[in-house]
Formats: C-alpha cells, structure tokens, sequence
C-alpha cells in the first residue's frame, strides 16, 4: 500500500512540499514506497527517452536469463543507423557489443542503441513493444502503454509519473548490479565521440547515482533522479520542465525537501515473527506472523514516535495453514490517519488436528 501524502496533510509541522515549475511530479521512498509528495502524478504524459527504462528493464532480464551476454556482438539495421533524436553513431557495417549498447543508450540515449537491443531482444522493435507492454502490465503500470524502444512521440505512447517511479523501483530492486554499473556513469565514447549524461545531477549531488533524462518537443524536460543518503534512498520523477537546467534544479529541491522532513525507518525484518495468531482445528495453537519483505514506514521527522500499529487476523483461522499463506495484516496511523497497511503471513505450515481436536475446536467456536 503506498502512502499518500494527504495523509500528512494535517500535520502542522510538515513543511509543504516546494512549488515546482513542472507539468507533474511524484517523490517517494525507495525501502516503503511511501509516496511523500506528488502533482498530477496519474496524469498521462508522454515519457520521451525516460521509455528507456522499460527499454534497459527487458535487456537486463535478457542477460540475466542468458539470452544475450554482454559481449554478444549485434547487428545495426538501416532503420536504427537512420533513427532520429540521439544517437551514439553505430553503423551498419560495424557491429556493436551488447554491453556497448547499454551505455550508449543509458548514458548517451541513443535512439540508435534502443532500437539495435529490441531488434536482438525481440526480433523488430514492434515485437520488443509487445513485450514491453506485457512487463508493464506485470509490474502493475496500469496507466502505461508502449509503442517502441526509444520515446519518439506516438499518441498511443504514454505512462505517468506514478508508473515511471514503479519502474525505477523495480530496475534498480531487481538488477542493482546493473544500475550500480552504469547509470551513475558520466560520460562515454563510441565511435570516437564522447557524449556526457545528460543527467546533470550526477554533477551537482553526490547523492545522486542515476536514473534517466528525456525530452522532446511535446513531453518538455523530464528526469527520473536517484539519491541515497546514509542507507535511505528516494526517487524523484519531474516531468515537463521547460529546461534541461530547470528540470534538474527542480528534481534536486524535490529531492532535498524528502530527505529534509521525512524519515524512513525499518519496523521488521522480513520473515520476523511480529505476533502469535490463534488456529482451530490445528495441530498447534497458534502461528507466528511475518512479512514477506522488509517493512519500512515513512513519517515526518520526529514523528515515529508517534506512529501506532494495529493487527488483525483473518478469524477464524482454521488449520490446514501453509507457510506464507496470507493470515492477517497490519496498519499502521499517525494522528489517527492510515499510512500504510500490509499482509501478514504465516511463518511455517500448521496441520489439521485429529478428530477429537478438531471436534473440541468446532464445538467452541459455535459457543463464540
């Protein structure tokens, strides 16, 4: 359940989030996926190269499930050699290493490189399209539709901000190593060109360590930036600046206010057993609760103190009971408002009673 930020809204020691000179704008914490601060943040707009993401997503799951290695050489067709916008100038005779072709599309947005990887990836970039709407779908973007590899404008190509930060979760949660490698990188050269990243915060924070720039005419200047500082990271998504100065200034002051005024902290490890839940008609008593992932709560500054959390189980919880199976969840308020909320899980498998058991159990819970 993500956070949403009116949930804060009548706490008077919040600062409000600063005033952005974008079309829209979503923060959020990476560990919680609390959102802190959005506008229009299910707006559809048109992503331009920040399409690359979803572009880098299926070309990483591709090496990660072996279908192309880093030093594969791939063929360039005419139609990626002629691709407008940016371009890390590959060429047709030449052929150019998978690995090559992730940093000439992630530092440099080549439109050239996007379309060389969904033509290895895929067969053509109209396949690669499918695949990427399927991935979308997956990840929950609900509101996000592809049309190619690159970002170049197409009416039916879309998403919004909320979609993009999933996204940028989900790179960096399922291939860290990846965007640990390469989206923190500053400059390369191909071809005996060198082209900088655009993404300017890379120079302007030390905290910053990726995602991804675009722009095009109609989508105006957009910027997914990564920060984390002392073990907490956020992600900020700007869209439509009317510069490429503006679009990272405003991302660094959306940055800024959520380290500034919000806190995320680590309430359970995943697995933990948080509480003892009763069972009927079952070989024990009761089951220890958990959840599935490390949970992290995301509150203005001195207030975790304040925070409460209230458990439910599903009652009544009759045996057999799997490991994992969903038995109850968990919410947690501040000021009496719900911030977040998540499923608890049985730690271990519990099975049925015998007969005189489940019998003892069947008769008091007609007495309940």
């Amino acid at each position: 359940m993500a956070l949403s930020p009116q949930a804060f809204a009548n706490n008077a020691q919040v600062a409000p989030p600063p005033n952005l000179a974008v079309k829209a704008y979503l923060l959020k914490d990476y560990n919680s996926g609390n959102v802190i601060a959005a506008q229009k943040s299910d707006m559809r707009v048109e992503p331009a190269s920040l399409t690359k993401i979803m572009t880098a997503y299926l070309s990483f799951k591709a090496l990660k499930n072996r279908q192309l290695t880093l030093t594969q050489a791939l063929p360039v067709s005419n139609a990626a050699w002629k691709i407008e916008g940016s371009k890390m100038f590959i060429e047709p005779n030449k052929p150019v290493t998978v690995d090559e072709l992730l940093h000439g599309m992630i530092i440099q947005s080549g439109n050239d490189a996007s379309i060389t990887l969904a033509d290895g990836i895929a067969g053509s970039e109209a396949q690669f399209a499918d695949m990427m709407n399927i991935e979308a779908q997956r990840l929950g973007m609900k509101n996000t539709h592809y049309m190619n590899a690159t970002g170049l404008p197409d009416a039916q190509h879309y998403t919004t901000a909320n979609d993009l930060a999933m996204l940028a979760t989900a790179l960096i949660t399922d291939f860290p190593d990846q965007y640990q490698r390469l989206y923190s990188v500053k400059e390369y050269t191909y071809n005996k060109i060198t082209q900088p990243n655009r993404n300017r915060l890379l120079w302007l924070d030390p905290f910053v360590d990726g995602m991804k720039t675009g722009h095009t005419e109609s989508a105006g200047y957009c910027l997914i930036a990564s920060a984390k500082r002392d073990g907490t990271r956020r992600i900020s998504v700007v869209l439509g600046a009317a510069t490429d100065a503006a679009r990272a200034t405003e991302s660094q002051k959306l940055l800024n206010y959520g380290f500034q005024f919000y806190d995320s902290k680590l309430v359970y490890k995943k697995d933990q057993a948080i509480s003892q839940l009763k069972v009927w008609k079952g070989n024990v008593n009761l089951v220890a609760s958990s959840v599935t992932e490390d949970l992290y709560v995301t509150v203005p500054k001195g207030e975790y103190a304040n925070v409460k959390a209230v458990m439910s189980s599903m009652q009544p919880l009759i045996a057999p009971i799997k490991k994992g199976q969903v038995i109850g969840n968990i919410k947690f308020t501040l000021n009496g408002k719900v911030i977040d909320e998540r499923t608890l899980v049985a730690t271990k498998n519990v099975e049925t009673a015998g007969v005189l058991g489940r019998a003892w159990d069947s008769i008091k819970l007609l007495l309940q």
